[in-house]
Parts: C-alpha cells; structure tokens; sequence
C-alpha cells in the first residue's frame, strides 16, 4: 500500500477547512487560526524527512515577570496533547509539536490545529497579564487620557 504524500494531506486539509495557508516551500506551510481571545494564530508547518514539525507564536518576550510566565508555561505543559510551550532565542514564546509522517492525517492535524488553537487561545490573557502588566496599565491610561476605546482591553479592568 502506497503512503499518502503528507503535503498533499495538509493541502486537502487545509481547503476543506477553509483555512487560508501560503505553500512557502516545497516543505512549509504558513497558516493562521482564528481565535477569540488572540485573534490570530500565525503557524508554520514543516514537513521533514522523518516528521511534520508545528511552530505557532503566541506572544512576544515577556516584560516582566519573565520567570512567572515560564514557570506557568511549564506547569501548562504537563497537560498539553501534542504540543508544549517553547522559547526561541531572543525569548518569544511558541507552541511547538511534531508528528511522525506516517501519522500525517486529517484526523491527527485536526488535533493538533485544534491543540493549538485552544492552548493559544486560553493562554493569550494570562500570559498577557504575568508577562506585560504595566504596558497594559500604561495603554488602558493612554487611551482613557484621549477618549479612545477600551474594548479590546476589557479583559484587563481588574489590573487597572
């Protein structure tokens, strides 16, 4: 029996999901979740000789509060399916996961987006709050000082 090419699984995927990706490469695949607290989620998907590697932003480096913010990313991790918490070199934080290619199907990817997608998601306010308190406090005054809008941080009234 014949393996099924996995970037042909992630292409039929993707379209039957109605997801917008960008084929970057013969190998990577860039798409973006829609979420509700993050809004988006930006991924890259590569295929490998033996895996298909996952790697989606969620926030910029931490502030302040650095050790808080990894320290509740390790402690999300142990109940994480298919993905953990990751820092890059300059310390942005992602999620990050790998499947084995003989794993590679719509089932398994549904899983892993969906992981993604709900871990991103969930974890966007927290981290924001352990990881950027003051700039939140400093933008919810700036705003208030000119009459602009707080709806997008009406989340973070508690911190104010």
């Amino acid at each position: 029996m014949a393996e099924i090419d996995p970037r042909v699984t992630l292409e039929e995927f993707f379209a039957s999901h109605d997801l917008d990706f960008e084929r970057r490469d013969g190998d990577t695949f860039l798409v973006t979740l829609p979420g509700e607290k993050k809004l988006q989620t930006h991924c890259a998907l590569l295929v490998g000789d033996h895996s298909l590697s996952i790697n989606a932003f969620v926030i910029r480096k931490p502030d302040e509060n650095e050790g808080k913010v990894f320290e509740w990313c390790l402690k999300k991790n142990a109940s994480m399916y298919g993905i953990a918490f990751a820092l890059n070199e300059i310390g942005d934080l992602y999620l990050v996961g790998r499947l084995p290619l003989p794993a590679v199907s719509d089932q398994e990817i549904d899983r892993l987006l969906g992981s993604v997608l709900q871990y991103s998601d969930s974890s966007f306010n927290p981290l924001l709050e352990l990881g950027f308190t003051s700039s939140i406090r400093r933008e919810w005054a700036w705003r208030v000082s000119r009459g602009e809008s707080l709806a997008n941080l009406k989340a973070f009234a508690h911190l104010i």
